[in-house]
């Protein structure tokens, strides 16, 4: 029997938000909802604001983890999920939460990597 671990996405974007780049609250209400919306389990979380604006966060779950850097200074972050399929097949909950952080940040893709594990 071949196990498929899951599906990783990395990814770029820009975007004209600066507001929701530049600290992180907004994006934590989005990503619990996320996390609750799609039946994950969160096992710990850090988020973290810069001095001179941008965050970074990172949220380990039991499936596996998301994260997301930004630099507003520049319009651009960087974000990545990986769900397991150990107990289910979650590939299209990894699209769907990209697609929404996506659309959160009204993001335009510069570079998107879907890794199948």
């Amino acid at each position: 029997m071949k196990y498929n671990p899951g599906l990783h996405i990395l990814s770029e974007f820009s975007s004209d938000k600066a507001e929701q780049l530049t600290s992180f609250y907004d994006c934590k209400d989005l990503f619990d909802e996320l996390i609750t919306s799609n039946q994950l389990e969160k096992v710990g979380e850090v988020y973290h604001d810069f001095e001179n604006g941008g965050f970074t966060a990172v949220i380990c779950l039991t499936e596996s983890h998301l994260s997301i850097h930004t630099w507003p200074e520049f319009k651009l972050a960087t974000f990545d999920i990986f769900l397991s399929n150990y107990q289910k097949d979650n590939t299209q909950k990894v699209k769907n939460i990209y697609k929404s952080v996506l659309a959160f940040f009204d993001g335009k893709e510069l570079q998107k990597n879907e890794i199948v594990r």
